[in-house]
């Protein structure tokens, strides 16, 4: 049984669909309506002027009369325009008739009149799942998520741009690829789409408020899809559209309506353009529909349909004879007394004619809320997976190939199969499971077949067309979940499915691209690692593929960007984990070349390494510092071929008195040329000294000389730009950075009984931290403004003067674009060394002359006995060899002794260092007793020259 309103009718019409069927939709236009039974066949009924009944004649027929034209079809779906009509059959099949003037019938022609049903050739090898008509013009879902539109323009309703007419063939509606669609619905001249998590898109007219526009300017129409930011929070599950109104239903049963009001149909006296709440519903609402001209509602826990607003100025009274409402803009059209023994399945609404269709119940009447089922997008669910992983040969593994090509080369289908449950207390940042989608790949990819019919269909299909240009935020999803298949981290596919993956994420624009860094920023760790794992793999790929061309190093460009890209978002992964540990043993910073394997052989070609100047992120300390020397000797090369008479002498050499050390040294950085400071350092305090002493830092770290150089970290840190902290000042002076901990660890109420001030006494004077900080005391409000200011005072305002001289030496010296990629740690390391040395590594680099060799017995005693000393002995060894006790970074470790044996000496002599370099004058030693002996003088005399 079902119900049928018509314009001129007193009350509902009690109808039978006839032995055995069921309605299973009914759809009206301005003077027509159809009805699909549950054969699946169409029924149609009113005007036929324009052959929108898709009868062979054309006058009008009061009474349902079956559609030949489609009887051997069966029929899912079936919609209405004012003059035309539409029909999709099981297999996805689109069938239109009618009016066409503005090819709203998508047949390719603009067609005045089509009486018989012509199916559209465009979307044949498309299975539709949704179809839902305009005034004049049509939309359609598909079922792996691509809108299409068709008909009139006149008013950015097919949502294609501004430079569109009217189509009579159905266009991809662009601007929502890549979004994961629950519903699309066609209203008078306006759109809407409703995505799987709750965001309303809406395009076309908005002359009457119909699409909830908001901001300073309004828009009477837009042309491409818009997400509506009135409707966000509002967690819609359904929207229906009227001629010039809107209406939405919510998650928790509300509806609100938006738009033109002149027929009341709204409940609201006059037209809004923001959405209202209906007021006066007396339950939960489970279903609305919108005609053209009106709204009808069904409230699940009552069991009412009613009319929202009051109804269409071209129909007749109430239709049902019961009191109004408390409200009096609310009609009851069906009481639960009305449905004995059945309750309502759907409502049906059109421009002067609604349907309500039935079930039997039960003897309680159900109160669950009972929503209109939309046919949705192909996803993945565990069922599917297991259908799949066991398909045999035969149809069962065609269907499974078909669906598995369809998930796998959408991004919309991809996004839906892992969207998080929808929870109107939580806003998800990152929407989709990417936990579950990492089993679920796993799972699947075990399949061999499976796994390669995936890597046909990104590689085919899906990495191509990946939404970088949306315009919506939604479509970033799929750049979370692709890194997630194990398909992308397979060594086949980083050349060509992880590049595209990247050089996608390089074409987007700016504003998606901040979006997606902020959700790099809020992914877990597991999963950031995991992309840029995918990155560095990449570039390590690319690099070692073949002989260098134009197109690898564009490629490798695109690469570094995308990585740099997710390095600066990173806030989460240690820096390590962006070092591409390969580098070091692919480049060849000497001679500016790189390691390739070319058919299987292994060789050497020249590349340009200064394309990684910005990306110094991706090396290790060692690399980063042979980057620096093969930069700066690049310059002087420069430098010489530009002046050959200014660079006539190959090295910067220093001759300074061992008795007046800092003093000659200084004076000669004075009247150094600044080309001098680039070349290998050879060595044989007022305002600018500090100038010369950070010349002096820089030679050292230009020249891979370590120096005993002790500052705190934060003065690297200042070197990189960073701001030093309360634990940087902790480590220059523990007991008064612990103070300052304790003042900020103070609760309310206490730290008033402490009387401090923002006013210190600091270097042998007071000190204001705020005009006037000797009157301002520091309680529990400004607490943190005080630390804050006493640590700045510290480390910038007390030493600026000093401390930019200090910047501008060591400057003069080393290149700001290099150094601003180190870590503040990495730079103190690589200037003061690294207490951690390798000893046998040291061993091993060590040379021997005047008669001593690897094998001598003398040698042989030393490094028996140098190994056998504590860490803390070998150090202060180290410092009495070369005047520092640590050895340069790992990596660059190498230095070692020079062993001389000088003549004269004898065994009761005891060693002699020459520290600038690292020679030892070793006496001829016959025991091991006298080996030991010579060992304790060097390391206890350490800190001056011994003879």
């Amino acid at each position: 049984m079902y119900f049928r309103w018509a314009a001129g009718s007193q009350q509902p019409r009690h109808l039978e669909a006839g032995t055995g069927l069921k309605l299973l939709q009914a759809a009206s236009g301005e003077r027509h309506s159809l009805l699909l039974f549950s054969d699946h066949r169409v029924y149609s009924c009113g005007d036929n002027s324009w052959g929108q009944l898709g009868q062979r004649r054309q006058q009008r027929t009061k009474r349902p009369e079956l559609i030949q034209a489609l009887n051997t079809l069966p029929i899912d779906l079936v919609s209405c325009g004012k003059e035309h009509s539409v029909a999709v059959c099981h297999k996805g099949k689109v069938f239109a008739w009618g009016a066409g003037s503005e090819g709203q019938l998508g047949t390719g022609e603009f067609k005045e009149i089509s009486f018989m049903p012509t199916k559209i050739n465009a979307l044949n090898d498309i299975k539709i799942i949704q179809v839902s008509c305009g005034h004049y013009h049509s939309l359609a879902l598909s079922e792996d998520g691509h809108v299409f539109s068709w008909g009139s323009n006149s008013q950015g309703q097919l949502g294609l741009g501004k430079n569109f007419c009217s189509q009579a063939i159905p266009q991809k509606v662009k601007s929502l690829e890549g979004i994961p669609l629950a519903q699309v619905a066609a209203g008078g001249t306006h759109s809407f789409a409703l995505s799987l998590t709750g965001t309303s898109f809406g395009w076309g007219s908005n002359r009457s408020g119909q699409l909830a526009l908001s901001g300073n300017t309004i828009k009477e129409q837009i042309y491409k899809p818009h997400s509506i930011g009135a409707l966000k929070n509002l967690s819609v599950v359904y929207i229906s559209c009227g001629y010039e109104h809107t209406a939405v239903l919510t998650e928790d049963g509300q509806v609100f309506t938006f738009g033109g009001n002149s027929s009341g149909k709204l409940q609201h006296r006059s037209g809004r353009s923001s959405p209202q709440l209906i007021k006066g519903i007396d339950g939960c609402v489970s279903q609305i529909e919108c005609g053209s001209y009106h709204t009808i509602a069904y409230i699940c826990t009552t069991g009412q349909v009613v009319s929202l607003g009051r109804g269409s100025s071209h129909s007749n009274n109430p239709t049902h004879q019961e009191a109004p409402a408390e409200n009096s803009d609310i009609t009851c059209l069906l009481s639960a007394e009305d449905l004995v023994d059945i309750e309502v399945k759907d409502i049906f609404a059109g421009a002067h004619a609604n349907f309500v269709t039935t079930r039997q119940v039960s003897n309680t009447r159900s109160i669950s809320v009972s929503r209109k089922i939309l046919p949705e997008m192909i996803r993945i669910n565990q069922s599917l997976v297991k259908k799949w992983r066991t398909a045999d040969k035969g149809k069962e593994r065609k269907d499974a190939k078909r669906e598995i090509s369809l998930i796998f080369s959408s991004s919309a289908c991809l996004m839906a199969s892992f969207l998080k449950k929808r929870d109107t207390g939580e806003n998800n940042f990152i929407d989709v499971d990417l936990k579950l989608a990492r089993d679920v790949f796993k799972n699947l990819t075990a399949e061999k077949w499976i796994s390669s019919l995936i890597t046909t269909c990104l590689e085919a299909n899906l990495l191509g067309g990946l939404p970088y240009s949306s315009p919506h935020q939604e479509a970033l999803l799929i750049f979370l979940l692709l890194p997630e298949c194990s398909i992308m981290q397979d060594p086949k596919n980083w050349k060509t499915l992880a590049f595209e993956f990247a050089k996608a994420i390089h074409k987007m624009n700016p504003q998606l691209l901040s979006c997606l860094r902020k959700r790099w920023a809020s992914l877990e760790v597991s999963s950031l690692n995991i992309l840029v794992q995918m990155l560095k793999k990449t570039i390590v790929s690319q690099l070692c593929d073949g002989v260098p061309t134009m197109q690898h190093v564009s490629n490798i460009k695109v690469l570094l960007e995308v990585i740099k890209k997710v390095h600066k978002a990173n806030c989460q992964l240690p820096e390590t984990a962006f070092i591409i540990n390969e580098l070091s043993d692919i480049f060849n910073f000497n001679t500016g070349e790189i390691k390739i394997l070319n058919n299987n052989l292994l060789s050497t070609q020249p590349f340009d390494i200064f394309i990684f100047r910005d990306f110094l992120f991706i090396f290790d300390l060692p690399s980063k510092i042979k980057f620096m020397q093969h930069d700066s000797s690049v310059k002087l090369w420069s430098e010489a071929m530009a002046s050959p008479e200014m660079m006539g002498f190959q090295f910067f050499t220093l001759k300074v008195r061992r008795s007046h050390l800092v003093e000659d040294t200084l004076r000669q950085l004075r009247i150094a040329e600044d080309s001098d400071l680039r070349k290998p350092l050879t060595p044989k305090f007022e305002k600018r000294n500090y100038f010369l002493f950070g010349i002096l830092c820089g030679l050292a770290l230009h020249n891979l000389k370590v120096i005993n150089l002790p500052f705190p970290l934060a003065l690297y840190k200042k070197l990189l730009n960073q701001k030093p902290s309360l634990e940087d000042l902790k480590e220059l002076s523990l007991p008064l950075g612990k103070n300052l901990q304790e003042v900020l660890n103070c609760e309310a109420g206490d730290i008033e009984e402490l009387q401090m001030y923002f006013s210190i006494y600091w270097d042998q004077k007071d000190v204001d931290l705020i005009p006037n900080g000797i009157s301002v005391p520091v309680n529990e409000a400004n607490k943190r403004d005080y630390v804050s200011k006493y640590v700045d005072y510290i480390f910038n305002i007390s030493i600026r003067t000093i401390y930019e001289e200090f910047h501008r030496g060591f400057y003069k010296v080393c290149n700001w674009d290099i150094i601003r990629h180190f870590q503040p740690e990495e730079l103190m390391s690589a200037i003061i060394g690294n207490a951690n040395c390798d000893w046998k590594q040291f061993e091993n680099n060590s040379k021997y002359q005047n008669g001593y060799d690897k094998s001598h017995r003398t040698i042989l005693l030393f490094w028996k006995a140098f190994h056998e000393l504590t860490l803390d002995e070998k150090r202060k060894f180290l410092l009495f060899l070369t005047g520092c006790d640590k050895l340069h970074v790992k990596g660059l470790q190498n230095e070692g002794i020079v062993f001389r044996c000088p003549e004269g000496f004898s065994e009761k002599d005891n060693p002699r260092s020459l520290t600038c370099h690292r020679i030892l004058d070793l006496p001829k030693y016959s025991s091991m007793r006298r080996m030991k002996e010579a060992l304790q003088v060097a390391i206890n005399n350490n800190k001056r020259f011994v003879s």
